[in-house]
């Protein structure tokens, strides 16, 4: 790969910048797979284009990988961004009562920065910082807040949202990590131009709901639905919103246009799949079996072959689906030619 023996000597060169500010080999490592012999840790981590520039924390995956400049100073200064320190330290309560709201904030309330509650704490804040504002008080100054011991609250966006308290272990990683990214990463995530490519990556299929930007009440039928229906289903699919307005190529795709919105569908990175009615949205288990149609493979199947025999009605001879399929969603759908659908748009741009 060409472009992999370009990066080869600047990543190598970056790694010993690195190394002579971060001498402690525990504090930053660089490393380097070979794909072709290693094609089980490719496969692993769903390395599909080369090369390819992983963070890892603590042993996880970070859901970002690196995009910038491929220079010496470049990632030079990523690294350096990723050693600063993600936590704010408030010097007094009134910085927390007046934090911008529209933002997802953690704050904790330590006795002392030198104890083991707090450390993991940060081990969980080196992760989320990107999907959430982490702050920090100790001492005297975080002594209202620790009537039962350190503590941590989760404000949500929105200035009358009630604060949600972290009631487990303190020093659980796996707890209090579980417990923060399901406050600070969204169920149902906007999809935009910027955040499209990382998405995909992540190698779970989308149910996208297209809505116009103002149409709010659309937005929150849907992120009350999939809470209410698919939260069995979070880790087998990517619940997403997109802008109609922003995203016109691939709701041509699927015969749409904003006019049309909201809409929602299913792209699994092969085809798109609408579902029939928006109306239908809180009809009770119909978007769960939409979805688990896409897992069942009868998606696929009905795209190419109209629908299942099963699903004939009854007295309709079945061979007339082989000549004269039926009208549906499904069969007007063109084949997505390319691996990003959502991109395209902005590729073409």
């Amino acid at each position: 790969c060409r472009f992999s023996q370009m990066l080869h000597p600047i990543f190598e060169e970056a790694s010993n910048v690195i190394k002579e500010e971060y001498p402690d080999k525990n504090q930053v490592v660089f490393a380097r797979v070979d794909c072709d012999q290693h094609s089980d840790i490719a496969q692993r981590y769903r390395i599909s284009k080369y090369p390819t520039l992983k963070l890892f924390r603590n042993g996880m995956m970070m859901k970002r990988e690196y995009r910038g400049q491929r220079s010496v100073t470049a990632i030079a200064d990523y690294i350096r961004q990723q050693k600063s320190n993600p936590i704010r330290e408030v010097q007094d309560l009134e910085e927390i009562s007046s934090l911008e709201r529209s933002r997802r904030n953690i704050v904790g309330y330590f006795e002392q920065k030198d104890s083991d509650n707090y450390r993991t704490f940060e081990r969980v804040a080196n992760i989320l910082h990107d999907d959430c504002v982490f702050l920090s008080a100790f001492g005297a100054i975080s002594k209202a807040e620790r009537f039962s011991g350190d503590n941590v609250i989760y404000k949500p966006p929105g200035e009358n949202a009630p604060d949600m308290v972290y009631l487990g272990s303190l020093t659980n990683f796996d707890l209090i990590y579980a417990w923060t990214q399901d406050k600070c990463v969204p169920l149902v995530r906007e999809i935009t131009f910027e955040n499209g490519e990382e998405l995909t990556e992540e190698g779970l299929p989308f149910l996208i709901l297209f809505h116009m930007k103002d149409d709010l009440e659309s937005l929150e039928k849907f992120q009350q639905e999939v809470a209410r229906q698919l939260i069995s289903e979070k880790g087998t699919i990517n619940f997403l919103h997109a802008d109609c307005d922003k995203f016109r190529h691939p709701l041509l795709h699927i015969q749409k246009t904003p006019a049309d919105c909201p809409v929602i569908a299913i792209d699994s990175f092969r085809h798109m799949y609408v579902f029939p009615d928006f109306s239908d949205l809180s009809v009770p288990g119909k978007l769960k079996q939409f979805v688990l149609d896409l897992h069942s493979g009868k998606l696929h199947r009905e795209f190419h072959h109209g629908p299942d025999p099963t699903d004939v009605a009854p007295g309709q001879p079945i061979q007339d689906l082989a000549s004269s399929p039926p009208e549906s969603s499904f069969q007007k759908l063109a084949p997505s030619e390319h691996r990003y659908t959502l991109l395209r748009e902005k590729d073409e741009l």
